[in-house]
């Protein structure tokens, strides 16, 4: 006869593998409903030829600042200007824009900021600075360490103009250097399909399933100033994600492509680097909750981790071997487009324990530190809960 506790874990496993079934095989569906850039019929100019600023925050950013300048400037659309900011740098971040900028006086300008005003983040600051004098039909707002393809911005702006999307983000490809950086990133971006569905993005309808990626957020001048830019987001850690939600709950087109290689970033240098750099804003991304962040990690451990237990127990055994199945094939259908091997999936117990490590430490350094320093900028927690956007 089975005992009572075992029938009960052995169903709680069994509703595990279906959630994640249920997941996956909506993703499988999806997926490929979203549109691939980089097919033939993307490979036009925009119609009508409109503006575009390319704005590029940086703040101790000496080592990456010229390729990523160097990649805008080869973009071969025309119609295209670019405005980088050197936001307080300590490095040699500012000579270096202004060298850049003095070689190309007609596309690259340079701002710098010396001082930040009160209740303002630093990046949140530059960017409504730059916003502001750029007098262009639509910005495209990104990060100082990323490369694009001579084409992306061609590309993006001519679906975006075709699609009339007020809010376009074409998804980054994620540069590897080492098996522990696309153990964690495997994981992330399993992950992130419990919070945002990519094929959802274009329905108004799905007011949760909003996005920003803030190593590409095209957006129309119009839009962003309805939404009220970064003026409206000053305090805002995870600013692209913040925009991304304003855009979608006014009601504005927001859409989403990928394109494998046309934007390329490198997050950090291995879990070390990882753990540093998602620190400083994961918490953020559960409004600053104590309790959100528990719930959190229990639903890590419960969906991610416990399986692989499950696989040593006869009664959990088979649901646990579904869950992985699913989960690697999960790997395999963002793979397509994220450059992360399915093999990662072997890692997903370990990277899932990886990110709830960096959640709680991330929410235990905030409370003891009260509040975020970040590149040198301390920012009080209580201003930054006054500032953060509602839950729901």
């Amino acid at each position: 006869m089975t005992h009572p506790l075992h029938l009960a874990i052995a169903l709680f496993a069994w509703l595990v593998a279906l959630t994640w079934l249920w997941k996956v095989v909506a993703a499988a569906f999806g997926l490929p409903r979203v549109p691939n850039l980089l097919l033939s019929q993307h490979d036009i100019s925009p119609a009508g030829s409109p503006s575009i600023t390319v704005i590029v925050p940086a703040r101790n950013e000496a080592a990456d600042i010229t390729t990523t300048l160097h990649s805008l400037l080869a973009q071969d659309y025309p119609n295209l200007q670019i405005t980088a900011i050197d936001d307080r740098s300590a490095d040699q971040t500012g000579a270096i824009i202004d060298t850049i900028a003095s070689q190309h006086p007609d596309k690259l300008r340079a701002l710098h900021v010396t001082e930040l005003p009160s209740s303002w983040l630093g990046k949140t600051h530059a960017m409504a600075l730059a916003a502001r004098q750029a007098p262009t039909d639509y910005l495209l707002f990104t990060d100082a360490d990323v490369l694009f393809r001579p084409d992306a911005i061609r590309r993006s702006l001519a679906y975006a103009v075709a699609t009339s999307a007020d809010h376009l983000i074409t998804v980054p490809t994620t540069l590897i250097h080492r098996w522990d950086e696309a153990a964690i990133l495997g994981f992330f971006q399993i992950f992130s399909l419990w919070a945002a569905r990519p094929w959802r993005i274009s329905n108004p309808k799905a007011k949760h399933d909003a996005i920003g990626i803030g190593a590409f957020n095209l957006i129309r001048r119009e839009a962003y100033e309805q939404v009220g830019g970064f003026e409206s987001l000053r305090m805002e850690i995870i600013e692209d994600i913040g925009l991304g939600r304003r855009i979608k709950r006014a009601g504005l087109a927001q859409r989403l492509c990928f394109g494998r290689g046309l934007v390329s970033l490198h997050w950090a240098s291995g879990v070390g680097g990882l753990v540093s750099v998602m620190t400083k804003n994961l918490w953020a991304a559960f409004r600053f909750y104590i309790w959100l962040a528990l719930l959190g990690c229990l639903w890590l451990l419960v969906f991610c981790v416990a399986p692989a237990a499950a696989l040593f127990f006869a009664p959990t055994r088979l649901p646990a071997i579904l869950t992985f199945a699913v989960v690697a094939y999960g790997y395999r259908l963002l793979g397509r487009h994220s450059n992360i091997s399915t093999w990662n999936a072997l890692f997903f117990p370990f990277s899932a324990m990886v990110f709830a490590f960096i959640l709680l430490r991330s929410m235990f350094i905030t409370l003891k530190q009260g509040g975020v320093i970040w590149r040198g900028t301390f920012y009080s927690l209580a201003e930054l809960r006054k500032s953060a956007a509602p839950l729901f």
